[in-house]
């Protein structure tokens, strides 16, 4: 049996308690996952968090870059239901699509190409919602810009540490 509460699937009065709880403890809002690729010959990796266990830049598998821009896609689309779901929304339909650009060059040990990453992004939100104000939907698009972890992970630079332990 469903929640009496649930919206778009989601539990509102859950998450409205979650965010109370965080705002008398912020540290529980901190994420930290470890995830693990494994090489599977080629290009190809295994990648496992937990017992989560999925593949990377196999035949009919996204590549790298492709799981990136779907993390984004799908961050966004975890966004839009949350807080549709708190401002009381039901989603008849929602859909991400987003498109990168990036050169390999770089990655292929070219020299003097550019940075291998991606260059530009763009996205388009795709949602129909019954009812949804103008505000609302302004709000819906500043949380996108505001909220979403993998945007923001993009939108910002991350230090990064490298440590190489090798058996020869």
């Amino acid at each position: 049996m469903r929640p009496a509460s649930e919206v778009n699937g989601l539990d509102v009065a859950e998450l409205r308690q979650f965010k109370e709880k965080i705002k008398q403890d912020p540290t529980l809002a901190d994420r930290n996952p470890t995830i693990v690729a494994h090489w599977d010959g080629g290009d190809h990796s295994r990648i496992e968090f937990g017992d989560v266990v999925t593949h990377a830049g196999s035949e009919g598998e996204l590549n790298p870059m492709q799981m990136l821009l779907a993390s984004f896609a799908a961050c966004d689309v975890g966004v839009v239901a949350t807080h549709a779901s708190l401002l009381g929304l039901k989603i008849e339909s929602l859909s991400v699509e987003a498109t990168g650009h990036f050169n390999v060059r770089s990655h292929l040990g070219l020299e003097d190409a550019p940075g291998c990453g991606y260059d530009r992004i763009a996205y388009t939100i795709r949602l129909h919602a019954p009812g949804a104000t103008p505000e609302q939907i302004a709000y819906l698009r500043e949380r996108c810009e505001r909220s979403s972890p993998v945007g923001d992970s993009f939108a910002r630079p991350i230090p990064m540490r490298l440590e190489i332990q090798a058996e020869t």
